[in-house]
């Protein structure tokens, strides 16, 4: 059910949401969180979707903050329950104008009471999401570094100068089943320590350099990553090369869903590894509402132990 309400108040939304609730018999007693989604000039629906995905692991309330600077005065809003909300409830506010510029007055009535608050923004970083006035009510910020039109070594540099303690950058999530493999092929015999690593990728990849300061913080190593032309399909990690005594191990992408790892006296494996979908970076991220330390010690431990691209 989709509701629309033009010309509005946050009031006037906050009754309508509880009378719905009341009339259609949905309750908020299951949610977990408030989500706030903030984009300019239009909403997004891939992100809409992706959380009404990921609201089926993490029941939550979504609200889809959408500014509209220079324009006249005015707050339209909409509300999604049922089957166009997933298992949660979403708010979609478009404000125009001066009814935009204090978008932590505008959520806060429609917050869920003693609830985290996670802030996404999944078009455009801020300068410093935790000084941001959604940021700085929030437990966690999400980000994605690979959505910037800067080079991904200028966005990752910027992250890392204004990093606090509860950011977290899609990039990074991008790369679990990457450091999932990696980590697996390490724990096997012979247990040789690693003397040099290889990372390749596509010059608009954060996660490439990301994965190379992990890999080099991990590992102790010095990393030789280089930026290469994305092709047709790839335009993310193309492959690492992990130097151990006994020989190389190469990990390559071969298409959009699989890989091949090769290694020392073994016969060559062809792996599952499809791209993570937006939903699955989400629902990973909404998992812990905790600081994440580890992404913390990569953009700037690791990222600043890291030698530029050759």
């Amino acid at each position: 059910m989709i509701i629309d309400l033009e010309q509005t108040t946050v009031s006037t939304v906050a009754k309508k949401l509880v009378s719905v609730r009341e009339e259609g018999g949905a309750v908020a007693l299951g949610r977990v969180l408030t989500l706030i989604i903030k984009s300019d000039h239009r909403p997004s629906e891939e992100a809409i979707e992706a959380a009404n995905d990921a609201s089926r692991e993490h029941p939550m309330r979504v609200i889809v903050l959408v500014t509209h600077p220079g324009d006249e005065a005015k707050l339209d809003a909409q509300i999604r329950v049922g089957g166009d909300a997933g298992a949660s409830e979403v708010i979609v506010l478009s404000a125009y104008g001066e009814a935009g510029s204090n978008p932590e007055a505008l959520v806060t009535g429609l917050l869920l009471p003693d609830a985290p608050v996670v802030v996404w923004w999944p078009d455009s970083v801020p300068d410093s999401p935790s000084a941001d006035p959604l940021g700085r009510i929030a437990q966690r910020r999400i980000t994605d570094s690979s959505k910037q039109g800067a080079g991904a070594a200028d966005r990752l540099q910027a992250l890392d100068e204004v990093y606090v303690p509860g950011d977290t950058d899609l990039a990074w999530t991008r790369l679990t089943r990457w450091r999932e493999q990696l980590a697996a092929v390490l724990d096997q015999p012979p247990y040789e320590p690693v003397t040099a690593v290889e990372v390749r990728g596509a010059s608009t990849s954060p996660s490439t350099a990301l994965l190379a300061a992990w890999l080099g913080m991990a590992l102790d190593v010095t990393v030789d990553w280089t930026y290469e032309d994305a092709s047709d399909w790839d335009h993310g990690i193309h492959s690492v090369r992990l130097t151990r005594a006994s020989g190389d191990i190469l990990l390559e992408r071969q298409s959009q869903t699989h890989a091949k790892l090769t290694q020392p006296g073994q016969p060559d494996h062809e792996l599952l590894l499809p791209r993570r979908s937006l939903r699955e970076c989400l629902a990973e991220e909404l998992r812990r509402l905790d600081a994440d330390a580890l992404y913390g010690r990569v953009i700037t431990e690791g990222w600043d132990a890291l030698k530029q691209p050759a």
